[in-house]
């Protein structure tokens, strides 16, 4: 990811122009800049949050319960993937966007703060990221490279890798820390976070943000699409030959177990792949537009909002796709649903 565009920035050289505080500074500025999207951006971030962390908190208890009908490696990602979810939540939408929107001017804007909220949530975007990659190539392995899938595709490999990516992705973000500076001072305390004016012209910050964008968003978006291209052409081949000589053996009327199993995974998986390849593509051209015009980095276009609105609703849509995929995983919602009722009814009645 484009770490850059961490925070939205304003010209310094136009504040001292504008007789106001900071915090007016700072909000009259952003409106405008784009007025339409600010005030769009306002109601649609609170939304995502009071939705993002109850869907991401129901989908870790009920697919830790290991009562949906999916195998332990499985449930495994996707309890990752949903705890990622559940961070980049908190991280990116609540403690970085909500926080600059509503909150200016407050705790969170204290430079070493603010630093950490930047590594904090790149580290989650990351980690959810190569999860969805981790979990497409385990449904490769499974499918497509039988010899290989009795080692790989267990609930011991599954946990090591999530460790691996979750600790990749943490210290691989850790220099973020040092690219940027602080912003203003009030009242003796530094606050804000701007980059470095090295950031532009060093070699070395150049490498590391061009490993960011590599590493985020593009070798993911590549390697998700490789994969469940290889997964498909797998399927289609395999398919022909196992309905032939299922149906020549059992007959066309009965259903073969091992082909329904394969489709429900089958399902699961380019539902994930393809919400996540939806809503992350529109940031994707962002990054390449800006890069290949060298827009400046404090310059914020309607579409980059929209890009990053999109990719930061990728971190609530994984539940639905579970509750519209996976049978046992809507029983399980609905009986929380009831007991949820029911200790309410029997609360107000006591």
């Amino acid at each position: 990811m484009d770490f850059s565009k961490a925070f939205d920035k304003v010209p310094h050289e136009c504040l001292p122009e504008l007789r106001f505080s900071d915090q007016q500074k700072s909000l009259l500025l952003t409106e405008m800049e784009y007025p339409v999207m600010f005030l769009i951006e306002r109601i649609y971030y609170p939304v995502l949050a009071v939705i993002g962390v109850p869907v991401n908190l129901v989908a870790i208890v009920f697919l830790s319960r290991g009562k949906c009908g999916l195998s332990k490696c499985i449930t495994r990602y996707l309890v990752g993937m949903a705890a990622a979810d559940l961070l980049v939540v908190i991280t990116d939408v609540i403690l970085r966007v909500i926080g600059r929107i509503y909150f200016p001017v407050s705790f969170l804007t204290i430079t070493p703060v603010c630093r950490l909220i930047v590594i904090l949530s790149f580290s989650a975007t990351a980690t959810s990221v190569w999860f969805t990659v981790v979990f497409a190539f385990d449904r490769f392995v499974a499918i497509s490279c039988q010899k290989l899938k009795t080692k790989y595709c267990t609930e011991k490999t599954a946990a090591a890798v999530i460790g691996v990516v979750s600790a990749m992705s943490c210290s691989l973000n850790i220099p973020l820390y040092f690219v940027f500076d602080p912003e203003y001072i009030m009242d003796n305390v530094t606050r804000g976070c701007v980059l470095k004016p090295t950031f532009f012209t060093s070699p070395a910050w150049a490498a590391f943000d061009l490993f960011n964008l590599v590493l985020l968003p593009f070798l993911p978006f590549i390697l998700i699409l490789l994969f469940n291209v290889l997964t498909a052409r797998h399927i289609i081949a395999a398919s022909r030959v196992r309905r032939g000589l299922w149906g020549r053996s059992n007959g066309d009327n009965h259903k073969d177990p091992e082909m329904e199993n394969r489709k429900k995974s089958i399902i699961l998986l380019f539902s994930i792949s393809g919400s996540f390849i939806l809503l992350w593509s529109t940031f994707v051209f962002v990054v390449i537009y800006l890069h290949i015009t060298n827009v400046q980095y404090h310059t914020v276009s309607d579409m980059e909002s929209a890009g990053f609105m999109l990719q930061l609703l990728s971190s609530c849509t994984n539940t639905c796709i579970y509750a519209v995929t996976q049978t046992k995983f809507r029983e399980e919602l609905k009986n929380g649903v009831k007991y949820l009722l029911n200790l309410i009814v029997t609360l107000v009645k006591s």
